[in-house]
């Protein structure tokens, strides 16, 4: 065989390997970010199960402060039916506003604040916010691991032809960072 030949192939499967290489690299990048954003539903949806136990507590300490506890439901059910990272990053920070009115209420009624089961309730909801926050965490930093993949030279090529596209940041919504105001 001519050694341009031999050459030729060589090369030819050097880059159809790489080029193999890389794509299933970026399909796993873009499945790691997919077991990410699971983690964070999953950990929603906790936070979710907890709130109608919660509002359940407090309705019978503060009943007539119906609208807050019908602003807990309501946000609830928007974060619920959300999606995208986007879409539930702005109605877990609406719910997140309306569960901070809902504690506040503790400190109106001291028999409420004292109260096992929203005390216990309290616990958990908190645990799951530092859940949700790790797994936030984790999904961003596996979007981040993708998106430098497909954006940089030379696997944006591969990325390019296969139709990937950079993938959506779970942030948290303007002006969450702002504990929310409370009025009586």
């Amino acid at each position: 065989m001519d050694l341009g030949i031999i050459v030729t192939l060589a090369v030819f499967a050097v880059i159809v390997g790489w080029g193999i290489s890389t794509y299933n690299g970026l399909v796993k990048g873009k499945n790691r970010v997919e077991n990410a954003w699971a983690q964070i539903d999953v950990q929603l949806q906790r936070r979710h199960d907890l709130i109608p136990n919660l509002v359940e507590t407090v309705k019978g300490y503060a009943a007539h402060e119906q609208e807050t506890l019908d602003r807990v439901i309501a946000a609830r059910n928007s974060a619920l039916t959300a999606s995208g990272p986007a879409e539930t990053a702005e109605a877990e920070g609406v719910l997140t506003g309306a569960l901070g009115k809902l504690f506040a209420l503790s400190e109106a009624y001291p028999d409420l604040k004292a109260n096992s089961n929203f005390e216990a309730l309290q616990d958990q909801l908190a645990e799951t916010e530092n859940k949700v926050a790790i797994a936030r965490q984790i999904y961003n930093d596996s979007v981040l691991k993708h998106n430098n993949r497909i954006e940089t030279i030379p696997s944006n090529v591969v990325a390019s032809m296969a139709g990937m596209e950079a993938l959506e940041y779970f942030d948290a919504p303007e002006g969450s960072e702002a504990p929310p105001s409370i009025e009586f």
